[in-house]
């Protein structure tokens, strides 16, 4: 699932494709019509399906038609990869600890929107990104994999949030990795048997 440039999405592509994450990407979901990820899409070759959140009268609506779209591509585990929208229920109930999230601060701290432009704000010297189960509420659920990165004298907001990027490309990988090893020790039942019964 992603919502703009896409680059983490092509960063799961890739570590998928050189067999560093024993994975496939099946399918991409974007929101917004023409946004840099579908354009990654197109060039990877990977089957994505458009879902334009302002053609659904409510979070539920878009939230179910991104359930039907990932049970219909028989997907097991689903990464919000700059997803900027807010997720219900019915999506996390779909996908217990099967849907993971990328956000670029150290959580708990700079939760919600803008995290880079929080922690500069708040002047803090350490900055970084989590990948992490999604629960109901807003980058609230178990942490999976931390990266940090200084924030530097001089920083402004496209300098750290590049930094910063670097990592999620890094760390993204890891945390499926760590997701589907542990759905697999634990005899998680995939998406994909959930929709036939």
């Amino acid at each position: 699932m992603a919502s703009g440039a896409g680059s983490n999405f092509e960063a799961l592509v890739e570590a998928c494709r050189s067999k560093r994450l024993a994975a496939e990407v099946v399918l991409l979901v974007v929101n917004n019509p023409g946004c840099g990820a579908e354009q990654r899409a197109a060039r990877l070759q990977v089957p994505c399906q458009r879902i334009n959140h302002r053609d659904h009268a409510s979070r539920e609506s878009l939230d179910n038609a991104l359930i039907a779209a990932f049970r219909q591509a028989r997907v097991d585990l689903v990464v919000m990869a700059g997803w900027m929208r807010i997720v219900t229920p019915l999506l996390v109930e779909a996908y217990p600890d099967r849907l993971i999230n990328i956000h670029p601060s150290l959580l708990p701290s700079f939760r919600g929107v803008d995290a880079v432009g929080q922690a500069l704000a708040a002047g803090v010297q350490l900055s970084g990104c989590t990948a992490h189960l999604v629960r109901p509420e807003v980058d609230a659920g178990p942490v999976l994999v931390q990266a940090a990165v200084p924030v530097l004298d001089g920083d402004d907001h496209d300098s750290l949030t590049a930094r910063i990027q670097l990592q999620e490309h890094r760390i993204l990988p890891l945390a499926v990795a760590l997701t589907a090893a542990q759905l697999a020790a634990y005899g998680a039942a995939p998406a994909a048997a959930d929709a036939q019964g």
